[in-house]
């Protein structure tokens, strides 16, 4: 694929767009915007360009496109996938002017915002009104839900509410030849003609930039109860998970993290708040793994009993003694010790992270797989995730091995736990998209034709393969 460089012509043209304090071409803003949080990847641009308006934006895609420019939107850079790197170089188009909550319509049980807004910030604003939007990422509190909608991001309360896909009402959208369109409409029901809006959600930026995002919310539940379940064996852990569910109850979380995840994230973060009991608990050499589960609604009774209901099937999976969190505070802890997983593994050592997702059923089998293939590959493994979802998180650790087998036998590896979710009736990835690292195993999940028409889908949307050029297929 050839494209052509920045010009300093085409610098003054977006100098003459944003505004010379929104155009930037030092170096260490350029090596700041050619990395997201994808392992220790950098790809630095030749300019970054932070606009402010749909129009603004669509100026910018009409010079790209006219120039063969490879265009780069980015969000918070929080990415796992590298959807943001620029690997082309040209220009990046951050997102992070366009921060505003537009509007909350508390009738229609909808809010209209811009994708530069942090999903914690939204997610804490609709809340002050009794409203609950529920998709909440690992990190919340920085990603934008500009880059939620790219990804489909899960988290969490996933299991039981859907992912970001679910709440998408409609999107401003600038395509890559500068039209600004809306994709849909502010409505719940939608059967005229085809989908754009579910089309452009999780597209990885590679069909259009969203500028506008209209969600639907639902009403905030009242109460929950958070349970921390440890197992003497991780494989039986991940058994109970189905059985909770064929039990008739439908959590509000469930995250499975295996010993030497809730290991490390103890020594990554502060764990003030949480009881020296449930230290014990996590630090018995004998558990292999815990079970953290939510309920939530608006009768505490209920769910008292939906806990207790939890526990009895979590008797017969060799689960130990079921501890509840008994304050904010223990709660809050327990959720910032999930959510520091990922960042307590990087610290750790050099590593890569797997997003693989199978039927919940089927979690046992696939966490025993990444073992026996880890074993034979040389590659410890650190796993946790979504359990109810059964979205599995594999974040494999170089530690020892040399420097050829990560580069060599690693990608084999990777090949057959990639494999092994298909086999079983999973795919590649759950929530964090293909973007740069993954696109290279899209044959395990799509035959040839399949893959050929969603190509075909994105020459019809970028013609001149200019938007994020690199990911997913190319």
């Amino acid at each position: 694929m050839e494209f052509q460089k920045v010009t300093p012509a085409i610098v003054e043209s977006l100098i003459g767009i944003a505004g010379k304090e929104y155009v930037l071409t030092d170096m260490d803003s350029l090596k700041h915007y050619g990395h997201d949080e994808t392992e220790d990847l950098n790809f630095p641009p030749q300019v970054v360009i932070k606009p402010r308006t749909a129009e603004e934006i669509s100026k910018v895609l009409k010079i790209c496109n006219d120039e063969h420019i490879p265009l780069t939107p980015r969000g918070a850079g929080t990415g796992l996938s590298g959807g943001a790197l620029p690997v082309f170089g040209g220009i990046v188009l951050s997102m992070e002017r366009f921060n505003k909550i537009l509007n909350i319509d508390e009738r229609n049980l909808q809010a209209t915002v811009e994708p530069g807004v942090i999903n914690q910030v939204f997610q804490e604003t609709v809340m002050e009104k009794g409203l609950f939007y529920p998709p909440d990422p690992a990190s919340k509190g920085s990603c934008f839900l500009g880059g939620n909608v790219a990804e489909r991001a899960g988290g969490p309360k996933a299991v039981k509410y859907g992912v970001t896909k679910d709440y998408v009402l409609n999107l401003e959208v600038v395509l890559p030849t500068g039209e600004i369109i809306w994709t849909g409409a502010n409505v719940l029901k939608n059967s005229t003609g085809y989908n754009l809006t579910q089309l452009i959600t999780g597209s990885e930026g590679t069909l259009g930039i969203i500028t506008k995002i209209v969600f639907r919310l639902i009403p905030l539940p009242k109460h929950n109860l958070l349970m921390l379940a440890p197992f003497f064996s991780a494989i039986k852990a991940c058994e109970a998970v189905s059985a909770i569910f064929r039990a008739g109850i439908t959590p509000s979380a469930m995250e499975f993290l295996e010993r030497d995840a809730i290991d490390w994230a103890l020594k990554y973060v502060d764990t003030s708040a949480i009881s020296q009991q449930l230290l014990a608990v996590s630090h018995k050499k004998e558990i292999q793994a815990h079970l953290i589960i939510e309920v939530d609604g608006n009768d505490p009774d209920v769910l008292m009993k939906e806990c207790e209901q939890i526990m009895e099937v979590l008797q017969q999976f060799e689960c130990d003694e079921i501890l509840f969190a008994e304050s904010q505070e223990q709660k809050n802890a327990l959720w910032k010790m999930r959510r520091s997983v990922a960042e307590a593994v990087k610290t750790h050592s050099v590593y890569k992270e797997e997003d693989t997702v199978v039927p919940r059923a089927e979690l046992p089998v696939l966490l025993a797989g990444v073992k026996e293939i880890g074993r034979k590959y040389g590659f410890q493994s650190v796993c946790y995730g979504h359990a109810g979802d059964g979205n599995l998180h594999v974040n494999i650790i170089k530690n020892n091995l040399s420097d050829e087998d990560w580069k060599v036998k690693l990608p084999q590896g990777i090949r057959e736990i990639f494999e092994l979710c298909v086999k079983l009736g999973g795919t590649i990835s759950g929530e964090h998209g293909i973007g740069w690292v993954q696109k290279d195993y899209m044959d395990i999940a799509f035959t040839e034709k399949s893959r050929s028409l969603q190509k075909q889908i994105k020459s019809v949307f970028d013609p001149n393969g200019i938007l994020n050029p690199g990911k997913i297929w190319l």
